[in-house]
């Protein structure tokens, strides 16, 4: 199992998701309502779970499918959505690269991520900025007064890409196949919350009972 302190006495929710994933992106809203409502009585941690990573095959030519699972998500969460990504000739699906654009700035600037992970799925899904080019990201690291040059010099080093295999790899682990989903770490156990799409009141309950 991923190595935690044993000797914490706060709880972890750990949050394994991917900035490519629908489903991941119509949580986010949930997921943070969720963080603000059990305040300090839980730590957060993220984990890129990978949903296709190193997949080589080109957006569109999954364009039906994709539609599809974003439409229900639309639906589902009133998240925005632009469509025209869908037709994009060039786009390759591969989710690892802004996975790895987080874990950069995980090391950059930690206290930022879980924002800067909402602000990349936006990107992606409302803006369709191609997530495998470094500067595509500077206007959010911008916002967060990342440096630029820091950020594409680690984006583009073999040790973050070791990084990013490592949080994979930590998903497969914990015996997460599903994204979104979230785990609660307490007392050396692990203990899934939910795995799927959760309303923000269901997820805070279901930690409340565990930790109470």
């Amino acid at each position: 199992m991923p190595m935690l302190s044993m000797s914490q006495t706060t709880p972890t929710l750990i949050y394994i998701g991917d900035p490519m994933c629908s489903w991941c992106y119509g949580f986010s809203p949930e997921l943070s309502e969720a963080i603000e409502k059990l305040d300090n009585k839980v730590e957060v941690r993220i984990v890129m779970g990978g949903l296709r990573p190193y997949n080589t095959e080109k957006i569109n030519g999954m364009k039906d499918f994709l539609k599809e699972h974003w439409e229900h998500v639309h639906e589902a969460s009133n998240q925005a959505f632009n469509y025209s990504i869908l037709d994009d000739d060039e786009f390759v699906y591969d989710t690892e690269p802004p996975s790895r654009a987080i874990i950069a700035v995980r090391q950059l600037h930690p206290q930022v991520e879980l924002s800067f992970f909402h602000d990349v799925q936006a990107m992606f899904y409302a803006q369709n900025k191609h997530t495998h080019i470094a500067a595509n990201y500077y206007p959010l690291l911008d916002k967060y007064n990342i440096d630029r040059v820091s950020f594409t010099t680690a984006f583009e080093s073999d040790a973050l890409k070791q990084l990013t295999r490592a949080d994979f790899a930590e998903a497969q682990e914990m015996g997460v196949r599903g994204f979104p989903s979230v785990v609660l770490f307490q007392d050396g156990k692990y203990t899934l919350i939910s795995n799927g799409y959760t309303k923000a009141d269901q997820l805070v309950a279901q930690v409340l009972r565990i930790i109470n």
